[in-house]
């Protein structure tokens, strides 16, 4: 026969184990949640001067709108992203870009892969190497708020999430100028 204490006992001590179970698991959940924001973008960091953008959470998670390779004095290779508002607005073909869209340039400098080239033979593959001195530039477009340069605020920042100087950012719009027509913006959609 069941010993009635315990049988109490015993749910006791399972009851407890499992509240244990779950607060270890809450805490845990909560760490990597706290971790992946911090690595996904500088969340809490400074904002860029004259348009006061900071970096928005998660975005190394956005959408890919297309690559490119600069050349001459950059020389890097770069991944374009979007945030939903613009791979919806690119989807759509939709010009202006809607208020709220934000698209994300990350770069990374354009280096040969000797282990690549090994295999095939010849110099012929490239692949990322070492973030250049301004790693990420986003445009955020709000019509109102960054209506003296066409509706777009930009901001750059460096790989520990530290914005560029206002001198830089001065030079963003004009460059953005003779691309008025596609709404200021040079990337276009590669589906």
């Amino acid at each position: 026969m069941e010993n009635p204490k315990g049988g109490r006992e015993f749910r006791r001590t399972n009851t407890m184990k499992r509240i244990a179970f779950l607060l270890f698991a809450v805490v845990a959940v909560a760490g990597v949640v706290v971790h992946m924001a911090h690595a996904s973008g500088h969340a809490e960091g400074e904002a860029a001067p004259i348009f006061g953008i900071k970096i928005p959470p998660g975005y190394r998670d956005w959408k890919l709108i297309s690559v490119a390779h600069e050349e001459g004095d950059l020389n890097d290779i770069r991944a374009i992203l979007g945030n939903d508002t613009a791979i919806r607005a690119y989807r759509e073909e939709k010009l202006p870009f809607p208020d709220g869209t934000i698209i994300a340039r990350i770069a990374w400098s354009y280096v040969p892969s000797e282990e690549n080239n090994k295999v095939f033979g010849r110099p012929q593959s490239f692949v990322p190497g070492p973030a250049p001195d301004w790693y990420l530039q986003l445009m955020v477009k709000d019509s109102k708020k960054y209506a003296a340069t066409g509706g777009w605020g930009f901001a750059q920042f460096n790989k520990e999430g530290k914005p560029t100087d206002e001198a830089k950012l001065k030079t963003c719009f004009p460059c953005h100028e003779p691309v008025k027509a596609r709404d200021f913006v040079f990337t276009r959609y590669t589906p």
